[in-house]
């Protein structure tokens, strides 16, 4: 990966607001760092003059977030949080920032479809490979602000407490099953699938089934137990794509790559937050998929996979952004588990998109 070109790339990107037609997100941060991690930095300028045409100006402050809790959710104040969060990544190290701020904004992990956590988790994997780039700073700083700015719950999910400091060695958990699986078989579905993603979170509450499927996910007793059911999350769904993604192809790509942001993100967190990490992870592709998936499955047709480097280069040649990430997501369950058929996920999106 050629660092200087994500940093330019980010430079290019930070005079542009967070969304853009009024509501949609701007994937560009997210798809020129999965192309450059991924050995792609030749496609990065040329993907991005192409996107840059569709976004809006970085949007103004009105007044200092001094009520952070009242301004919470408000994408009236966005600009107000890019101002406050470029100012406090000036002041202190991005991880004090980070460790303050996601407890905060973890339990809003539906804000902007979940690009807000997803966001976060590309840069914070930028940052990880390079500490130095006031870019990769800025880009982080941009990211939490648009989390803040758009914080939204998931209707009925009540996340664990942080537990108490307990370091990162000795993280020993029981072996075994997490539930994930038989958890996301156990969705229910809502049935007016209208709308955009808050009208249908809007109906989750009147489905009967939902709050007992939510609580269906065991609560991880331990940090290992935590990241393994992340791991595990983020495999299924990835394997779910392929069952599930012809109803919403755009849309499902989050359920997956929701919970990978989270899982990228763990390892420069305190593992007292582990826990509640996967249970908002959980419960943000929950959402997304009873809302989004059709209530019965059906067979993909054959998907070319390959090397995962000749996977992702397909996603790169296609260009969408989606098709992108999901490419980005599922090399990371590939390598976490060995599991080639998730590989396929990507392909089908390209497929699909």
């Amino acid at each position: 990966m050629d660092d200087g070109i994500l940093d330019e790339a980010y430079r290019r990107l930070h005079r542009t607001g967070p969304e853009f037609e009024g509501w949609l997100s701007n994937h560009g941060p997210m798809a020129v760092e999965a192309l450059a991690r991924h050995g792609h930095d030749a496609k990065v300028h040329r993907w991005l003059d192409a996107y840059l045409r569709r976004l809006d100006e970085l949007p103004r402050g009105l007044r200092p977030i001094d009520d952070w809790r009242a301004a919470l959710g408000d994408p009236k104040r966005a600009g107000d949080w890019l101002a406050h969060f470029d100012r406090e990544l000036r002041e202190r190290p991005w991880r004090d920032i980070l460790g303050t701020w996601w407890p905060r904004l973890l339990p809003g992990i539906a804000a902007g479809a979940t690009h807000g956590v997803i966001r976060v988790g590309h840069a914070v994997r930028a940052l990880r490979a390079d500490e130095t780039s006031p870019d990769r700073r800025t880009e982080l700083g941009q990211a939490l602000a648009y989390w803040a700015a758009r914080w939204q719950p998931v209707p009925g999910a009540s996340l664990p407490p942080a537990a108490p400091p307990v370091g990162k060695s000795g993280q020993s958990g029981e072996n075994g099953e997490t539930g994930v699986a038989a958890a996301l078989a156990g969705l229910p579905r809502i049935a007016d699938r209208t709308g955009g993603i808050r009208e249908r979170l809007g109906r989750l509450p009147d489905v009967p089934e939902w709050g007992s499927s939510l609580a269906a996910l065991r609560p991880a007793r331990t940090p290992a137990e935590a990241q393994r059911g992340l791991a595990e999350l983020v495999h299924r769904a990835s394997l779910d794509y392929l069952r599930y993604g012809q109803a919403e192809p755009v849309m499902l790509v989050h359920a997956v790559t929701a919970p990978t942001a989270v899982l990228r993100t763990l390892p420069e967190l305190d593992p007292g937050l582990w826990a509640p990490s996967l249970a908002a992870a959980w419960s943000a592709t929950a959402a997304v998929t009873a809302v989004y998936a059709s209530p019965t499955g059906v067979a993909p047709p054959a998907v070319a996979t390959g090397t995962p480097a000749e996977v992702f280069a397909r996603a790169a040649r296609h260009g969408d952004e989606h098709v992108v990430k999901l490419a980005d997501a599922v090399l990371d369950a590939h390598a976490a588990t060995g599991d080639e058929r998730v590989l396929a996920a990507a392909g089908y999106a390209a497929q699909l998109i």
